[in-house]
């Protein structure tokens, strides 16, 4: 039988979110996710002219090992040769597909709870763009019916071929080439392992920096650590550790590591906007594509020549650093490529995530005296912006916070409401935008006086609005409001800056009883 892709999203309502296709697991049954890969497989086929194979790996949540049987068995049914990678990283497996010119796909839910998982597609080149969504989502695939059972479960799951060592293999090499083996030498690192898949590779890594590691709060259960929305337990966590064993730092990432979280010497989780600045700062980077909704510091530190805000996710991201890279915009991505290398113009990205996109490979001459370069991987890494800010403390004999200290005061925070449904958080800031409500709505809070906000007008005043992303508001007082469903999960998001952490805090929970009000 035929089945087109659309009408197996209707049904499900796994649907494409910003980063990958997402949904709970009882709504991801094996014929759903083995007509997803089917259908990236035959879109593969035909724009991309793929040799036949595709690579595939996941994350470390209960639900994984199900769906990976459910890719072997539709990359089996089209002929292709699927290597599995094992459990890894998503940008382990994404560099390996890059290296090879396969396409890719990673099973990981990312930070989401246990109850959802997703499938994150790269082709031979990179991310799938929303081009490529549109591409996958038009696909037909043809079956047999009669092997799903009546919940769409595979009545005989193949089993996982053995895992191609080499995706893990030159992932952590990647770093070491790089940046020297003794890049970290002198350094304490605790790494809060979790369940992050990348827990292990992680302490390997940095051991092979020359560091030294303590890792810490390993965990069988699956852990939804969110490095935008950082659970006050980990918080907890972080700060009793360092309280009991001395580190320069705390790494750690989120689900399928490609998110970072790093941590000063006495537990004080970053944001992951400002990591990405020193980050950027520390690797010398000269024009960088982040989301709108990213910490201003970026334009006031004065350290870049070029800055593209995006709209939120990882595609978006990836279109910005392709705007900003050398050549005429109607050449190839790798003449541009080519373009940029000549002109010494370095280009990345980072996402509010903390996730470090590198679109254009880079060179640093090390402690050694050695010039080395990174090959390109525009995709989100966890490992390399909390690596640069390391090295920058070393080199520069400093502490993390020392670092934090240099950039402009603005402080942002975020958090969300969990369960809400995304029409409902779309016809509200429809209804805002329409009767043109955020002044009366927020204003008042972003002007109201108090021991962090003294002397302010009595009701704020909105100089700027963006809708490039969601409804981002800035007032008179400094203050930043920016409201956005998310799109991935029924959840509605705050974003909120000012010059203030406690300030910040503040006004992030006078928007959340606003937006609370708004379920009814």
């Amino acid at each position: 039988m035929s089945v087109a892709m659309q009408d197996v999203m209707k049904q499900s309502g796994v649907a494409f979110g910003t980063s990958g296709a997402r949904g709970l697991v009882s709504a991801m049954t094996d014929r759903v996710c083995y007509v997803y890969a089917r259908s990236f497989i035959k879109y593969c086929e035909a724009s991309y002219k793929c040799d036949h194979e595709i690579a595939i790996a996941g994350d470390l949540r209960p639900s994984t090992g199900r769906i990976l049987q459910a890719l072997v068995k539709a990359g089996q049914d089209a002929g292709w040769k699927v290597t599995y990678c094992g459990r890894i990283p998503s940008p382990a497996i994404a560099l390996y597909g890059l290296d090879k010119k396969l396409p890719t796909i990673m099973v990981t839910g990312s930070h989401i709870p246990a109850d959802r998982n997703g499938i994150k597609f790269n082709h031979p080149n990179g991310e799938i763009t929303k081009a490529d969504e549109q591409g996958i989502v038009s696909q037909s695939v043809d079956f047999d019916e009669a092997m799903f059972d009546a919940s769409g479960m595979l009545v005989a799951a193949p089993e996982l071929p053995a895992v191609e060592k080499e995706a893990e293999e030159n992932y952590c090499l990647r770093y070491p080439k790089f940046f020297g083996e003794k890049a970290l030498q002198g350094l304490t690192i605790g790494v809060y392992q979790h369940s992050a898949v990348g827990r292990d590779i992680v302490v390997r890594v940095l051991e092979s920096l020359g560091a030294c590691v303590k890792p810490f709060g390993r965990s069988d259960v699956f852990v939804p650590v969110d490095t935008e929305a950082i659970r006050p337990e980990d918080e907890e966590l972080a700060r009793e550790f360092t309280h009991k064993d001395y580190v320069d730092a705390v790494f750690s990432t989120d689900g399928d590591s490609d998110r970072p979280l790093l941590a000063d010497d006495v537990g004080m989780w970053l944001r992951g906007d400002v990591l990405g600045i020193l980050a950027s700062q520390a690797l010398g980077i000269k024009r960088i594509a982040t989301p709108v909704s990213c910490n201003t510091s970026l334009e006031k530190c004065g350290s870049f020549e070029k800055i593209e805000r995006t709209r939120i996710g990882s595609p978006y991201v990836i279109a910005g650093m392709e705007s900003l890279m050398e050549g005429d915009a109607s050449s190839s991505v790798k003449d541009r490529l080519a373009a940029s290398a000549a002109a010494g113009v370095s280009v990345a990205g980072y996402e509010a995530n903390g996730g470090f996109l590198l679109q254009t490979d880079l060179k640093r001459t090390a402690y050694d005296g050695v010039t080395r370069t990174l090959p390109a991987l525009p995709t989100r890494d966890a490992l390399l912006p909390m690596i640069a800010v390391m090295v920058m403390v070393r080199e520069q004999k400093m502490c993390v916070v020392d670092l934090l200290r240099k950039l402009p005061k603005r402080f942002t925070v975020s958090d969300r409401l969990k369960e809400f449904p995304t029409e409902i958080s779309k016809a509200k800031l429809a209804e805002i935008r329409e009767q043109k409500l955020g002044e009366k709505l927020f204003g008042k809070f972003a002007a109201k006086p108090s021991k962090f906000n003294k002397g302010a007008p009595f009701h704020g005043k909105m100089i700027s609005l963006n809708e490039v992303d969601g409804y981002r508001m800035e007032f008179d007082s400094g203050d930043i409001v920016h409201l956005r469903p998310s799109g991935n999960a029924p959840e509605f998001r705050c974003y909120v800056e000012t010059e203030g952490k406690e300030r910040s805090a503040e006004l992030l929970a006078d928007c959340l009883k606003v937006m609370e009000g708004w379920r009814k």
